[in-house]
């Protein structure tokens, strides 16, 4: 299904994109197919190849004890003929619902690697081949534990020499090949043409948009390292959370996201913060990127992304759908670079509120 448009008026103010901006796009191949499919064929039409790999993620474990199960899944890395990023074809375990009622497992052979250390799984990911076949692919790590593969129901297991289990590799899950997030390099320019080149072969494939699907968008995070433009940040997804879901569309069934915590909000209204002091105080509030807006890159000491990632946009299979909606976010994104702090919305957000964030957006392009 697709978002709702916006006006035509709308679609002609904010139609264009000027940033530097990484896109995540959320598919389903249909029944029968597989991300690799979508992969193949990009390569074909780019002149490329498909590289295998792995995609770490973590989701809630089952066994009593154990918080969290973090694991690697198939990802396939299209490269054009110069070796050039077209895009990562992943993954995204938040799409579950069209899924419901699949039975087979075991897809293509390919399987999930779990681990309930990130340290550790970020060690097997470097020793292990990510094309290996499921008995074989935790060799590497057995053998640097000094043990072996032990192979049981269709699963290989290696523990340590004390019988603690280092790592399971399992079939994946029924269902799981389909989900397809669509990770695109940074694009400086011709979006529109680039997310075209991508969506319309999944469109020919017969992809179509999950039930949970949203849309995110990585901008650039050094220009926010200031104690003004993070407020500002903060200000707008904190108090124009309503305006911006309706604004955009966001999609209610998506999961993972959240509102700011209110202690942020009220932390970027104290005077006389360094960006330091700012950056450590709101490291302390527990930042999670599973909000509407992901903030934990900017604070983090040692960011593995340098990026402000935005994640309320709709599910979308067509660059029509999304262009126009991360062009509002940009223009806002810009606002919050000019140090006057964003004000709260007034009555008229709530009756009109693409027209009350392009005048707020306005506001900043006008000093």
């Amino acid at each position: 299904m697709r978002p709702a448009p916006l006006t035509t008026r709308q679609e002609a103010t904010i139609n264009t994109l000027t940033s530097r901006i990484g896109f995540e796009i959320e598919l389903l191949a249909p029944a029968g197919s597989d991300r690799r499919a979508l992969a193949d064929v990009l390569a074909a039409r780019s002149g490329g190849r498909v590289r295998r790999s792995f995609h770490t993620d973590s989701e809630p474990s089952p066994v009593p004890g154990v918080g969290v199960f973090r694991h690697l899944s198939p990802a396939f890395d299209v490269v054009d003929g110069a070796g050039a990023p077209v895009a990562r074809l992943v993954d995204d375990i938040t799409i579950v619902s069209d899924l419901a009622g699949a039975t087979t497992r075991g897809h293509r052979g390919w399987y999930r690697v779990l681990c309930d250390e990130p340290r550790l799984l970020r060690l097997i990911e470097r020793r292990t081949d990510p094309s290996a076949a499921l008995p074989d692919v935790l060799a590497p790590v057995a053998e640097l534990f000094g043990t072996r593969v032990e192979l049981k129901g269709g699963a290989a297991r290696v523990n340590d020499a004390t019988g603690a289990t280092i790592a399971v590799a399992m079939q994946l899950p029924a269902g799981r090949e389909r989900p397809c997030e669509v990770v695109t390099p940074p694009i400086t320019e011709g979006h529109w043409r680039h997310l075209d080149d991508l969506l319309a072969p999944a469109r020919e494939l017969g992809f179509t948009v999950p039930a949970e699907a949203a849309v995110h968008l990585h901008l650039d995070g050094a220009a926010f390292r200031r104690t003004a433009a993070f407020a500002n940040l903060v200000r707008l997804f904190g108090h124009w959370r309503e305006p911006l879901w309706e604004a955009l569309g966001t999609n209610g069934a998506c999961r993972r996201l959240a509102p700011l915590p209110a202690e942020l909000l009220r932390l970027v209204e104290r005077d006389g913060l360094s960006w330091a002091e700012l950056g450590t105080a709101a490291r302390g509030i527990g930042l999670t990127k599973y909000a509407d807006v992901n903030l934990t890159q900017l604070v983090a000491p040692q960011p593995v992304r340098d990026t402000v990632e935005v994640r309320i946009l709709p599910g979308a299979l067509d660059a029509s759908d999304v262009v126009p909606r991360a062009a509002l976010v940009e223009r806002l994104m810009r606002r919050c670079l000019d140090d006057a702090p964003i004000p709260r919305p007034d009555g008229g957000a709530a009756h009109d509120p693409v027209g009350a964030l392009l005048e707020l957006a306005s506001r900043g392009a006008a000093r």
